[in-house]
Formats: C-alpha cells, structure tokens, sequence
C-alpha cells in the first residue's frame, strides 16, 4: 500500500516535471519569433559640428586690395614730347595714304602746338595755292615748320592762322602755340585739319621733303597717350642716311621740277618773301643737332 503511493507521487512528478519542460520550450521559440520594441528617441539631438554664423562668412571673405601703384614709363630719350593739337578732341590717320603724312582732324581754330623744344624754322602766312594749278610747293597752304631739339623738322599745315610773333629763329617750348588749325591749301573742300609731316631739315626748293619723309602715327600715338619720350630722332637720322638729304621727288611732283640748287658756301640771313610768301630761318641744308 505504501509501495503504491510512492509509485502514483513518482508518476505524477514525472507528469508535472514534462509538463513543465514543455511549456518552458514552447515559450523559447515564441520570444525567438518576436521582434524586440525599438527604443523611443526624445529629445533633441546633440550636433557636434560648427554652424557657420554671419561673422564667420564675412571672415572667409578676401580683404580688398590696394590701388595700383602708377609707375612711370621708361625714359626712351632726353627729349619730351607733346601731341601737336592742344585743347581739342582729335582723330587721326594710321596709315599710309599716298605720302608718309597724317591728316589730325580737329575744330576749326584748335591749337596747333610745338611737339618739343626747338627752332622756327619756316613761316607761311599766305595761301597760295590754286585748284587750277595745284603746285606741290603750295598744297599745305599756311604752315609752319620748327627744327626740334632732337634735330627733327616738324610741320604743320593748312593753318587757318599763324601764331602772333611766330618767325624763324624764335625759339619755343613744347606744346606753345604755334598757328590754329584751318583749311588752307588743298584742304579748303575738306573739313578742318592738320597736316603733320616729320622729315629733316632742308631748304625751300625740296619741299617735297618738308611734306613728310617719316610716318609719324607711331609717335603720335607714343605722346598722346604712351611714352612722351620715344623720339623719331633715330628713325629720322637712318632714313636721310639712306636716301639721302635732298632726295629726289617722287610722289605727287609739281609738272616742272625745279632745279637742284647749288650747294650755298655762305650762310644767308633771314630773309622775307616780298610777296609774303614763305619766311625761313636758312635755305640750306643743315644737319642734325648735337646728339
């Protein structure tokens, strides 16, 4: 009898103890298919990194720099130059056109100037040209020409004027007025102009020389807005070397040549045409200046 109970408790023990491992196992693999809850953020997040504020972007910004520093043009030559039309707004010509001259445009009445120091050299006062003769010696009708301290001849024609007390030998300064600017000689159906011509000193029977032998755009480019020192001094010696100092005329010639005058042995004065014509300073030829 004892013996049966401690079989029955024996057998409900072995029940209870599988009963319990079973639901102990069922429970496992439940959790196992279950995803865990997410955690649940509050708060504001924490930011680590620099946001960047106004002053920091005015800081990131370049300092402004300073004005350029103006420094002066290299010094060419001793001589200084100046653009031959003063006070007035002017075009001018580039170019070759028939002669090695420029045609500077301007008002009726600007100023024609001295370009650099120097020497009257010729005067003409009187318009004598004639569109039924159209002689070359008289196509830039009033002008005026100074030999420059560089040794240079400068001319400016079809004046409307003279300049008061304008006569060879008078000495002036760069930019001193000279005559005022017109449409004498040839250039009377034109509109008012400059005839401007570089060329080298000789005497009034090789006018064709005086009308121009060197293009000047090149410096006249240099002192209106470049270099006031680049001097055609260089340029004007190597090309009388060349050609010589009387050359013979070639382009637009009058239809009588006249003749090629004997070389002077003396020195003549100064002299005035009595039909007031041209004045010049010495008919013969000279050379250049002291370098």
């Amino acid at each position: 009898m004892r013996s049966g109970h401690i079989s029955r408790w024996t057998a409900i023990t072995g029940v209870v103890l599988l009963t319990g491992a079973c639901s102990q196992a069922a429970g496992q693999a439940g959790a196992g298919a279950e995803s865990p809850a997410a955690p649940t953020i509050t708060g504001t997040p924490v930011v680590t990194a620099t946001i960047p504020t106004p002053e920091h972007q005015a800081a990131a910004q370049p300092p402004k720099g300073d004005a350029p520093t103006k420094v002066p043009p290299p010094k060419l030559s001793k001589y200084t130059y100046t653009f031959p039309v003063k006070g007035c707004k002017t075009t001018y010509q580039r170019k070759l056109l028939v002669l090695p001259k420029t045609t500077i445009w301007a008002k009726q009445g600007c100023s024609f100037v001295a370009p650099v120091d120097g020497v009257v050299d010729e005067v003409n006062v009187r318009n004598r040209w004639s569109p039924s003769t159209d002689t070359g010696a008289t196509r830039e009708g009033r002008f005026v020409t100074i030999i420059g301290a560089d040794g240079v001849r400068y001319l400016g024609g079809h004046l409307d004027s003279v300049a008061r007390g304008i006569k060879p030998g008078v000495r002036v300064k760069a930019g001193q007025a000279l005559g005022r600017v017109g449409r004498s000689g040839n250039a009377r159906d034109t509109a008012p102009n400059l005839y401007f011509a570089i060329s080298w000193k000789t005497g009034p029977a090789f006018w064709w020389v005086r009308r121009g032998m060197v293009k000047p755009w090149d410096y006249l480019d240099a002192w209106q807005t470049g270099n006031r020192t680049l001097s055609p001094r260089d340029e004007t010696l190597k090309l009388r070397g060349k050609l010589g100092e009387t050359p013979d005329c070639t382009v637009l010639c009058a239809s009588k040549q006249p003749r090629r005058p004997q070389p002077s042995t003396t020195t003549p004065k100064p002299r005035q045409a009595r039909d007031g014509g041209i004045t010049t300073l010495n008919p013969t030829t000279a050379p250049f200046g002291p370098p």
